[in-house]
């Protein structure tokens, strides 16, 4: 079982405080052993197993004010949930307290502002399905069951970004509970310097429970799929997507991956457990536009499958849920690449390609750039505006007991590609056990503190990728 830093640490809750906080809680309280708390603290990598004391899931703001006051009274560490999404699985913690948001769903779209409020529960894909009910969208993830909330606290890309900015860079304003159980707004002219610290500053600041975002016009066709391409070709396919992407127009979003063919229904069966080599994309714009736009990516080499066509975006968001779906156990490394992948590189992860320890890992080229690198880097916490790619090894597996193999492995291959990458990191993609904050936030870093020290003094907010207020 793997523990953060004070997560162990079991405190004896008394029982007339647990029955006052159960009646002032609109939403559920759990205690292990009860109905719904295996569900609650189940997160999507399985090789984080945690036990929380209690689980609140809470039904309004008020609920989670409620939990806040709670922990800090009772002196217990402080998880929260959203989607439990992410790879270092801090969503949940070991002894203490987890706030559990899922059962906070509610969105609102207002088509004719072109904005909407969605609660801290919400995930990308029913975001997408309410937005997107009126041909509108805001940049957000490749998997649809990935919790809005975390993705957009740490910066938040996908598909639409290159042509709409991070995440982030589309919201107005949040709702957020601070250490001391006070609920505020923050935006722009609200608590301005909470609002920069909270795009892209993750969980360290609060409880988010509600978020205001821009939206814009997507499809809802969208030119949208994947490229298949025989694995001997790999380190053609990364040249020429490096060539190719730096000419991109800003609709278009390419990633590049090598990997075994997963066992998916859009893949033919005989391709099934090969390996191959992808190029998968968007283009949010002009389908007959789109259609030129990519015609290099068809001319470089005959694809073994083409499945680029004309299609819903809600769909294609859903499309890789099968790729990367809940149970595995997840070990992530990533960086940034200013300029695309050298040779040297290209040559470095093909090598390690062939040498995959299981059929589940993939390696991932991210298209960023566009209008994400239009704001300066201290506009927000996030501060990697600059990078053209990112870089990942995503190796998942399924036995314990090769844990130690397949996370060796995994290090290894990112030592070896690190003389080719940036200093920097997405922080939504740090596994637990990494050190690399400081990283993450280059030269914002020190503003963050500023505001972990006047937000969160004492540091509640900790199971994070945590900005120490004492660093």
């Amino acid at each position: 079982m793997e523990n953060g830093d004070e997560e162990g640490k079991v405190r004896q809750i008394d029982e007339e405080a647990l029955v006052e906080l159960r009646d002032r809680v609109d939403g559920a309280v759990l205690r292990p052993g009860e109905e719904g708390y295996d569900e609650a603290r189940a997160v999507w990598n399985a090789m984080i197993d945690r036990r929380p004391a209690l689980v609140v899931r809470p039904a309004t703001a008020r609920d989670v004010a409620r939990a806040v006051t709670f922990a800090r009274e009772h002196d217990l560490a402080l998880a929260v949930r959203s989607g439990g999404h992410s790879v270092a699985g801090t969503a949940v913690c070991d002894g203490g307290l987890m706030i559990d948001c899922t059962s906070m769903t509610a969105i609102a779209v207002d088509p004719a502002a072109r904005t909407v409020r969605a609660d801290a529960g919400v995930t990308v894909g029913a975001f997408d399905e309410a937005t997107q009910a009126h041909g509108l969208a805001t940049p957000g993830g490749i998997v649809s069951t990935t919790g809005l909330a975390g993705l957009t606290l740490g910066g938040g890309w996908g598909w639409l970004s290159r042509s709409y900015g991070l995440s982030i860079d589309s919201l107005r304003s949040v709702d957020v509970v601070t250490a001391d159980g006070e609920l505020v707004r923050a935006s722009e002219a609200e608590h301005p310097d909470l609002f920069w610290a909270l795009r892209g500053g993750g969980g360290n600041f609060g409880v988010v429970t509600c978020f205001e975002f821009d939206l814009h016009p997507v499809g809802p066709e969208v030119l949208a799929g994947v490229l298949v391409y025989p694995f001997e070709v790999a380190g053609d396919l990364l040249r020429f997507h490096r060539e190719f992407t730096a000419q991109a127009p800003d609709e278009l979003c390419c990633y590049a991956s090598v990997r075994t063919a997963p066992a998916v229904p859009f893949l033919p069966e005989p391709l099934h457990g090969e390996p191959i080599a992808t190029a998968y994309l968007c283009y949010a714009g002009d389908v007959a536009a789109g259609e030129r736009a990519v015609e290099p990516l068809r001319e470089f080499r005959p694809p073994l499958v083409d499945l680029v066509e004309a299609r819903p975006y809600v769909e294609f968001q859903g499309l890789f849920d099968a790729v990367y779906p809940p149970g595995f156990r997840n070990y992530w490394k990533s960086g940034f690449v200013d300029d695309g992948l050298s040779d040297a590189a290209i040559d470095t992860l093909v090598g390690y390609a062939e040498t995959l320890t299981s059929p589940y890992t993939s390696i991932v080229v991210e298209h960023l750039g566009g209008e994400i690198a239009r704001r300066e880097p201290d506009a927000t916490a996030y501060a990697h505006r600059d990078a053209s790619h990112a870089f990942n090894v995503f190796t998942r597996w399924e036995d314990a007991a090769e844990d130690e193999r397949h996370v060796a492995w995994t290090r290894e291959f990112f030592e070896a590609m690190t003389p080719f990458l940036s200093d920097g990191v997405y922080v939504n993609f740090l596994s637990r056990e990494e050190k690399r904050v400081r990283a993450a936030y280059g030269d914002n870093y020190e503003r963050l503190v500023e505001a972990k020290r006047k937000y969160d003094p004492e540091n509640a907010f900790r199971l994070n990728q945590n900005v120490d207020p004492e660093s």
